[in-house]
């Protein structure tokens, strides 16, 4: 990794923090949860198997509600009704992309996923369905593998999409046989949620790992896909699946709630061109600063590569919310990091210059 992870979740923890406690259970459940299938027995049956349309949106978030019930009784000991269950991260995750419409066509040639056609349909040709199937079909048939889900991995499949077929697996056998790497890190994962001496940070570690496989294989397989979106909305995948990477050893809890509260801060439609953070004027105050954020991660993530041996606290002011973080870049050497003072002086710029009235919309409480 380029930078300390602990800088990048400095911006993101310290932001997050003051919208603790803010949400309830039942606004930070995906949409369409209640209608979406809960048991297998709700998905059609051919030939002796269940049948899941894994690119139609109801369907493919019930194959999480499914593992969420199955998985429920092994996290009880850790909260009631399920809420801390660490495999909500990706259902709500999945929520959000499909209430900003990332899950629809972003070539414009067919209605799939738009409000005007058929919004429940799951296209192939969007980045994020496809990464996100890296993150649902692997993560349902892994736990299918584990014997979690009380049924016979002969029993069930997906469906295939209208193209690029063989990028994707369509059951147990071929998910293991296609990436399997990636599943063994889903059933050492599985293995350890069975197991009763797991504690939490156990179980997140071994969640992280997993999650950071699916993805790594996910962005290599589909960078082709971000050709069809503006620079803007691009930038932010990438910087976003970036993040991810930081994000991960901090063993970030991915519950219902805090899950939630992590997306408060996420762009509520896709990116067009003339959008700038932090000048988006439908978006809050919160929202713009978390773009500007994800942008300044990346830029450092680039910087450092060139060898910046020690970043900790530079000065930066954000109006509500946050009264200060403070960080102060420090490099050993002057001669070798000379080059790098115009573009890092760049990427910071934009944190000092926020102007206070993008943040009177903000969602952050004072």
């Amino acid at each position: 990794m380029a930078f300390s992870l602990s800088w990048a979740c400095v911006i993101f923890g310290c932001i997050f923090a003051s919208l603790a406690g803010t949400s309830s259970i039942s606004e930070a459940y995906p949409p369409l949860w209640k209608e979406s299938p809960g048991q297998f027995s709700d998905y059609n049956v051919e030939n002796g198997k269940y049948i899941i349309n894994v690119w139609h949106y109801p369907e493919r978030l019930g194959t999480y509600k499914i593992l969420l019930n199955k998985t429920a009784k092994y996290f009880e000991k850790f909260a009631p009704e399920n809420e801390q269950n660490i495999l909500w991260g990706l259902a709500v995750q999945h929520g959000w992309q499909y209430h900003t419409g990332r899950l629809a066509d972003p070539t414009q040639t067919t209605d799939c996923g738009h409000e005007s056609g058929d919004h429940l349909c799951i296209s192939v040709d969007s980045w994020s369905a496809d990464i996100n199937y890296y993150l649902s079909a692997m993560p349902f048939f892994a736990a299918v593998d584990s014997g979690i889900m009380g049924i016979s991995s002969d029993n069930v499949t997906v469906l295939p999409p209208s193209k690029d077929q063989m990028s994707f697996c369509y059951n147990v056998s071929s998910c293991h046989s296609s990436f399997p790497e990636v599943m063994k890190k889903w059933n050492e994962f599985y293995q350890h949620v069975k197991s009763n001496s797991s504690n939490c940070d156990d179980l997140l570690k071994y969640l992280w790992a997993a999650h950071v496989s699916s993805l790594e294989v996910a962005r290599k397989n589909f960078h082709n896909r971000l050709k069809y979106y503006s620079k803007q909305e691009a930038d932010f995948e990438r910087n976003w699946a970036l993040f991810v990477d930081y994000l991960a050893p901090s063993l970030f809890p991915t519950t219902l709630i805090r899950t939630h509260e992590f997306q408060e801060g996420l762009p509520t439609r896709v990116l067009v061109s003339g959008d700038r953070a932090p000048f988006i004027k439908d978006f809050t105050g919160f929202q713009n600063t978390i773009l500007l954020a994800l942008n300044f991660i990346q830029k450092m993530h680039e910087y450092t590569a060139l060898e910046i041996t020690s970043l900790k606290w530079i000065s930066l002011n954000i109006n509500q919310g946050i009264d200060k973080f403070e960080f102060l870049l420090e490099a050993a050497g002057e001669g070798q990091f000379s080059c790098l003072l115009q573009p890092l002086e760049a990427a910071l710029i934009p944190w000092f210059m926020v102007p206070s009235f993008i943040f009177e919309t903000s969602s952050i409480a004072p």
